[in-house]
């Protein structure tokens, strides 16, 4: 009765913790930024060459507070994806964070030797829109350059989900990419991508084609949210033997080449109805970090990655990939608990 009591105010304390953050989200804000277009920036003139080396990612979500990290988990990474800016219908780009909070995450990124990233997603009927007509797809190419340039990021990340061939979404996502990487590159920054499992046929699998690929440095493997693709697991989202599966499909059915695979695991776990909870939450309720599933006194039970998963994971990228990511920094445990340290 003591550890129901006990396990009951920890829920509690979450609860009030997730209010708190819905509270203090921000509005979607334009992203122009004072005296935007005045500032002088100069091409290299040095060809560009794309980085092949082992790379360690990790999202961090434009809805967090640097506060809901820990710094020092960065140290332990090569790149920080910030998410999300999206575009509005009429090509405006818009972001659920302010100006000084932009140059916050970035400052803080560069302090720790990590590149910087912009992540974008949004709506489907938006970029459907926008990507089938050459004018307002050059000029959304146009303003993401721009807008990376003006703020000092060091690459970009393109999270649309999801590109979808039986619209003709693999078509004019393909040329897109291919525009973006050619003006990216020509200011020496980096183009990647994060797509789907890839374990289910159809339009949304088939809507990433090669010259997408071909316009990326490195693509991010979401290897998590599979539940029931495990067929001896399948109340898991995020099993090794699926991870093993991702892989094969992209490499070998998707061609996407193995220096540009970045594995993405969760930092999180899920139940088998779908409802989420972070990994360090899980911990603060009793959860093993070793584990792999967790039952609540509630009575549902998480699946999640330990951090023995993380380390076999990790293992598995540095032989059939070139980089782990994580979805997402907040998620992460503090300490000698986080996964983001045990992927070694």
């Amino acid at each position: 009765m003591a550890v129901n009591k006990v396990i009951m105010k920890k829920y509690f304390l979450l609860g009030i913790a997730a209010l708190a953050l819905m509270v203090s989200c921000q509005k979607e804000v334009p992203q122009v930024p004072d005296g935007y277009g005045a500032k002088e920036f100069v091409k290299p003139t040095a060809p560009y060459v794309s980085d092949d080396t082992f790379k360690r990612v990790a999202y961090f979500p434009a809805y967090r507070a640097i506060a809901d990290i820990d710094t020092t988990a960065l140290d332990h990474l090569t790149h920080v994806i910030f998410s999300f800016l999206k575009p509005r219908a009429d090509g405006v780009l818009v972001l659920d964070a302010s100006r000084e909070s932009v140059k916050s995450v970035v400052d803080l990124a560069k302090r720790h030797n990590c590149k910087i990233i912009i992540a974008l997603n949004g709506d489907n009927k938006i970029y459907t829109t926008l990507l089938s007509n050459p004018t307002t797809r050059t000029q959304l190419v146009k303003s993401i350059v721009d807008y990376t340039i003006q703020n000092q990021f060091d690459g970009v990340d393109m999270d649309w989900e999801y590109p979808n061939a039986t619209k003709g979404n693999d078509i004019t996502f393909g040329l897109f990419m291919q525009e973006l990487s050619t003006e990216l590159h020509s200011w020496h920054r980096t183009l990647s991508m994060a797509v789907t499992a890839g374990l289910y046929t159809g339009g949304i699998k088939d809507g990433i084609n090669q010259q997408a690929i071909d316009a990326c440095d490195f693509v991010n493997l979401m290897a998590y949210d599979g539940i029931g693709t495990d067929p001896n697991a399948l109340g898991h989202h995020s099993t090794y033997a699926m991870t093993q599966r991702v892989l094969n499909v992209w490499l070998n059915e998707k061609n996407l080449p193995a220096k540009k695979a970045v594995l993405g695991v969760p930092a999180y776990g899920k139940t088998s109805g779908n409802t989420a909870m972070a990994f360090r939450d899980l911990l603060t309720l009793g959860a093993d970090k070793n584990g792999s599933q967790f039952t609540t006194v509630a009575g549902a039970t998480y699946f999640y990655n330990g951090i023995s998963d993380i380390q076999q994971k990790y293992q598995l990228a540095k032989a059939s990939a070139n980089g782990i990511m994580f979805w997402e920094l907040a998620q992460d445990a503090k300490g000698e608990n986080s996964l983001i340290r045990a992927a070694k």
